[in-house]
């Protein structure tokens, strides 16, 4: 077979017939030891040297579906107990709002609140809470991330209450409008994509009537974004997107906090390999976070 494209990596017959081996073998007697296997075969890792293990399953799954391989059993049933449904683009039910939470309506000024408190999530404590509060009250739910990411709760410094919560994580693999602004090549882009992160997730609870609090948040959490990428991941965020559903939002914030409004997406989902699907077209925002972003993104390709 020729060369192919797959999760933005060039795949050939010695690739598949390493990975058929490494299954018919029994090397890899699982999924989770498959991926690790094969991060150790490719050298597949973070710059701090972790094996990119999830990124790894996602690559191995899609090779299972183009009927290249046959993946052996999972260890275990999904975690949420629902049957998959990738090309499913309608948002899960809502989950009911934690009983811990505050849900007193607020209508101050902004200075009132002043300054915030911002806590990054590191914690499991922390991550439960945040994703319990995005399944209750955002509009597209929230399940899971993988890959690299931060995630921030935001309370009033006074009384402690949990105001907004915002989650970034790994960039979309492709973007027409945002490609054509950053005006890299296909191998650059392969290269520096992880010097970009996804805002995937910002929500103020519905309860807050804040004004001027969602640019003043964008610009908080964002000023600190790459220091804590750095200290968690071992390099930084240059650049900063975001994909506001045109059809909801007319992303008043993100122009208010200096983001800039770059085109918008194709309608299709990212979850939606055979183009059969048809959702809103998104907004793309981004926001350079380094002086000399576009520098960084257009390095030269190393040896």
């Amino acid at each position: 077979m020729s060369e192919l494209i797959v999760q933005g990596r060039c795949v050939d017959s010695a690739d598949l017939d390493l990975i058929r081996d490494l299954i018919a073998t029994g090397a890899a007697p699982h999924r989770s030891a498959l991926s690790r296997l094969l991060c150790e075969r490719w050298k597949w890792q973070t710059p701090l040297g972790r094996p990119k293990d999830i990124a790894a399953r996602t690559f191995l799954r899609k090779l299972e579906q183009r009927g290249w391989i046959t993946l052996p059993e999972r260890l275990t049933r999904k975690r949420s107990g629902l049957p998959c449904t990738p090309c499913d683009p309608q948002p899960p039910p809502r989950a009911p709002s934690p009983d811990w939470l505050e849900r007193e309506p607020l209508h101050v000024p902004l200075e009132r609140l002043r300054p915030l408190h911002v806590e990054r999530v590191d914690s499991p404590a922390q991550r439960s809470r945040l994703f319990e509060v995005l399944r209750a009250h955002h509009y597209l739910g929230f399940s899971r991330s993988v890959g690299e990411n931060v995630g921030y709760l935001v309370y009033d410094s006074a009384r402690r209450r949990l105001l907004a919560v915002a989650w970034f994580g790994a960039p979309a693999w492709k973007a027409r409008d945002r490609d054509r602004f950053i005006g890299w090549s296909r191998a650059e882009r392969e290269r520096h994509l992880g010097l970009l992160a996804n805002q995937v997730r910002f929500l103020i609870l519905p309860w807050v009537e804040v004004p001027q609090l969602a640019s003043h948040l964008l610009g908080l959490l964002t000023r600190r974004l790459s220091r804590d990428w750095q200290e968690k991941y071992g390099h930084p965020i240059v650049l900063v997107e975001s994909f506001v559903d045109a059809e909801r939002f007319r992303a008043t914030c993100y122009r208010a906090a200096n983001w800039i409004l770059v085109g918008r997406t194709q309608g299709r989902s990212r979850q939606d390999r055979h183009r059969r699907l048809r959702v809103p077209a998104k907004l793309i925002a981004l926001l350079p976070l380094h002086r000399h972003w576009r520098r960084h993104l257009q390095a030269p390709l190393g040896p």
